[in-house]
Formats: structure tokens, C-alpha cells, sequence
């Protein structure tokens, strides 16, 4: 019992010596953590002015180039084809027989609706003299009538099927790809691809600006172009489609109409730039770097730097001009601002300004 006691005292004085020890030691490194802390109290940092300065509000975007048509267009038809007509390359108009496919059964179909119908004709025209002289009846007057109307509707589609023979091209530009042979059998289901046709008279400059840009651009307005394999020619453009939503970029989709010179130098595919200049070329604003910003600029937090002190400001930021931004609220003229250490700052921490 007595070798117990003893036990649980030892062990008692050996806890109470080492919690001793424990809490010199966590004074001693509290000291030297203050000491550290008091040498290293101020956050080195980089600082920038707000200024307001005349602010240039042209802007220039990318995009690519897209025919104003394009076309993959397919055989309405069956039939084997006997003759093409246009090549990968070549120019057709609307209308212009691209292909000819076979149509003997479909000819003569033709003639035998054309017979059936001027004899239909002649029928009623028979009928129709005998009734006035009562010859017969007002029914068999209708029978032929309706005969007549039959056989005028079977040729309209006797002709519309020799039509189908010649396929012509639906719409004007440069056939892109040829799909077909003659010898080629033409199936209705699925559709058999004939030509791609690319039109290129106009193009469509598609491009995406941000919410601070498309706020200044209208449906209409005219815009510079320039292609980057023309560096030296302007094409002029004018806005066509600007959407009303955005992307899940922020960005918003504007389209921009150019027409194509005679030689149709810009190409489907091509790198464009669409240079937005305003009316007012430039204007007086309130601005800050960029990089000012705490995170981003849609945090609209900033840092600003008095007697030594970082202060976190509100802010109210407006247009993103370049490595600039716009300050609609919460900065004065001539205050402070810290533009790099950020991340290394709390409200009301010692800035160390580097020169």
C-alpha cells in the first residue's frame, strides 16, 4: 500500500515538473516570437497613385471570320447520277444545274400524265357541250370534271419529278466540297450529301466582349476590321448581332458583317480583329492599376496606404481599360494604393513601402 502511495506521488511531481518546464518554455518562445513578429511588423509592399487622367476607350477584339451562308445540301431524290457539272472551287449562282440523274422512267411517266390529261381535257370538254343540250347527266358532268382535275394534278407532279432530274444549287457562293461521282446512286433515306457551298460575298466577324465594353456598342455600328494575313487592308464592318446574354465567360457574342472586296481576299476561317473606337476617343477618369485590386476586380477591395498603415477600402470599380480600371466610388485623387503584397496583408497591418 505504502509502495502505491509513494508510486502515485512520484508520478505526481514528475506531471507538475514537467508542466513546468512546458510553460518556461512557451513564455520563452512567445518572447521570441514577439521579438520576431516586432522586427517583421512591416509588410513590404509596392504602392501606385490614383490618378485621373485622359483614358483612351477604343478597345480591339479577336475573332475568326464565318461565311454570311454555308451549306451541306443532300439529294431530295433517288437515282443514279449521270453527270456532274461543277467542281470543288467553282463559283455557281442559285438556280444552276449542278447535276443531271438519270430520268428515263421518269420521262416517260411525264408524257403518259401529259396524255392522260389532254384526254381528261378533251373528255370534259365533250361533256360539258352534251349537258347543255341535255346529252347528260349533271353527274357525269362532275365524274369528268373530277377526272380532269386528277389528271392536271398527276402532271404537275410528273413535271415536278422531271425537274428533280437537273438538282440546282440553292443558294450562290463557292462549292467547298464535292461528294458525288457520276455513276453516284442517289439515296432518298438517308439523304445522300452532294456540295458544300460556302457563300463569301459577306462575312460575319464573330467576337466576345465583356459586360464593361458591350455597354457602349448598338446593332449598326460601324467597325474597322483588319485580317492578320492583311495587316495593311481595313475592311469595313458593321455590327449585326450583339446577345443579350452572357456566356458562361461573362462575355458577351457580338457579330460583325463585312463585305468582301472583289477578289474575295478574306477566306471562312480567317483571324480577324474588330477595333471599337468611340465617339468620344478619350475621356477624363479616375483610374487604378489593375492589380490593385484584392483577388480580383469583382471583389472591389482595395488597399490603400496611410502613414504606414494598410486601410482596406470599399470600392465601386467601373470600366476595365487594359492593365487600368476605372473608379467610380470610394478613392480620392492623389491616395495611395498598394498593388503588390496583398496577400500578405489584414486591415490595419505596418506597410513597408519599396521604392
Amino acid at each position: 500500500m505504502k509502495k502505491t502511495i509513494i508510486t502515485i506521488v512520484i508520478i505526481i511531481v514528475a506531471l507538475g515538473a514537467i508542466g513546468y518546464v512546458l510553460n518556461n518554455n512557451k513564455k520563452e518562445n512567445k518572447a521570441k516570437t514577439d521579438i520576431v513578429a516586432e522586427k517583421n511588423a512591416a509588410v513590404s509592399v509596392k504602392i501606385a497613385s490614383v490618378k485621373t487622367e485622359p483614358i483612351s476607350l477604343d478597345f480591339a477584339v479577336n475573332g475568326s471570320f464565318l461565311p454570311i451562308q454555308e451549306l451541306t445540301f443532300s439529294a431530295e431524290k433517288s437515282g443514279k447520277v449521270i453527270s456532274v457539272l461543277a467542281k470543288e472551287g467553282d463559283y455557281v449562282k442559285v438556280g444552276q444545274t449542278l447535276l443531271t440523274v438519270r430520268g428515263d422512267v421518269i420521262n416517260v411517266s411525264a408524257q403518259q400524265a401529259q396524255a392522260a390529261y389532254q384526254n381528261a381535257k378533251s373528255d370534259y370538254s365533250r361533256y360539258e357541250n352534251a349537258f347543255k343540250t341535255g346529252g347528260v347527266t349533271k353527274q357525269q358532268l362532275d365524274q369528268a370534271k373530277l377526272a380532269l382535275t386528277n389528271a392536271e394534278s398527276n402532271l404537275q407532279q410528273a413535271n415536278i419529278n422531271v425537274g428533280d432530274t437537273k438538282v440546282k444549287a440553292p443558294i450562290s457562293g463557292f462549292i467547298n466540297k464535292k461528294y458525288i461521282e457520276p455513276g453516284s446512286i442517289l439515296a432518298g433515306m438517308p439523304a445522300t450529301a452532294l456540295f458544300d457551298i460556302v457563300n463569301v460575298s459577306k462575312l460575319k466577324l464573330k467576337v466576345a466582349v465583356n459586360e464593361n465594353q458591350v455597354a457602349s456598342l448598338k446593332v449598326g455600328n460601324t467597325v474597322n476590321i483588319t485580317a492578320s494575313v492583311y495587316p495593311d487592308k481595313t475592311f469595313s464592318g458593321k455590327i449585326t448581332f450583339i446577345a443579350s446574354k452572357a456566356d458562361e465567360s461573362l462575355n458577351f457574342a457580338v457579330e460583325i458583317e463585312i463585305a468582301n472586296n472583289v477578289n474575295n481576299d478574306l477566306k471562312a476561317g480567317m483571324y480577324g480583329t474588330a477595333n471599337f473606337g468611340s465617339k468620344q476617343q478619350t475621356q477624363n477618369l479616375m483610374v487604378v492599376p489593375r492589380n490593385a485590386f484584392v483577388g480580383s476586380v469583382s471583389s472591389n477591395e482595395i488597399f490603400v496606404a496611410q502613414n504606414g498603415v494598410a486601410k482596406l477600402r470599399k470600392v465601386t470599380a467601373g470600366r476595365i481599360l487594359g492593365d487600368k480600371v476605372e473608379i467610380i466610388n470610394g478613392l480620392s485623387d492623389g491616395e495611395t494604393v498598394i498593388v503588390t503584397g496583398q496577400i500578405n496583408l489584414q486591415d490595419g497591418n505596418s506597410v513597408e513601402i519599396i521604392k
